[in-house]
């Protein structure tokens, strides 16, 4: 049996309120998850001085890791316990500290107990691409219905 589009976007939202609850990561870094659904979540972080490396630019480790961290919301929206299999990155662009980034993930195909996500990473106000990632997850546990 299905679920219709309001339980899936009800599930998705509580998937990511308990989600972000518990994570001490992106909530110190200031990471803000402004939108999911499923397969998808949009996560925003502003760089600070704190987070340039010795070019002056943004490490990319940063950006990597709001790149993961749209790609882990995405493929927690049904609900089950889901874990990264692999992930690659691409940089495009520099960011620099002041710089507001938007990471959106949004999922390619599941299949089994795995997935593919893509998620780009963009500089607000200029939209222009910073990185793109693209994530493998596996499903640990599913969830009980």
């Amino acid at each position: 049996m299905g679920t219709s589009g309001s339980d899936a976007q009800a599930l998705a939202q509580r998937s990511a309120d308990a989600m972000y609850a518990a994570d001490g990561a992106s909530q110190r870094l200031g990471i803000e998850i402004t939108d999911v659904a499923p397969g998808r979540a949009t996560a925003r972080m502003r760089i600070t001085a704190d987070m340039v490396n010795g070019h002056g630019i943004a490490h990319g480790g940063y950006v990597f890791l709001l790149a993961d961290t749209a790609f882990a919301f995405a493929c927690n929206t049904y609900g089950d316990q889901v874990v990264a299999r692999g992930a690659s990155i691409v940089f495009v662009a520099a960011a620099r500290a002041g710089d507001e980034l938007v990471a959106i993930g949004e999922e390619r195909r599941r299949y089994g107990r795995n997935g593919v996500y893509d998620i780009t990473v963009r500089r607000t106000g200029a939209n222009d691409v910073v990185a793109e990632f693209r994530g493998e997850s596996h499903t640990m546990r599913r969830s009980e219905g």
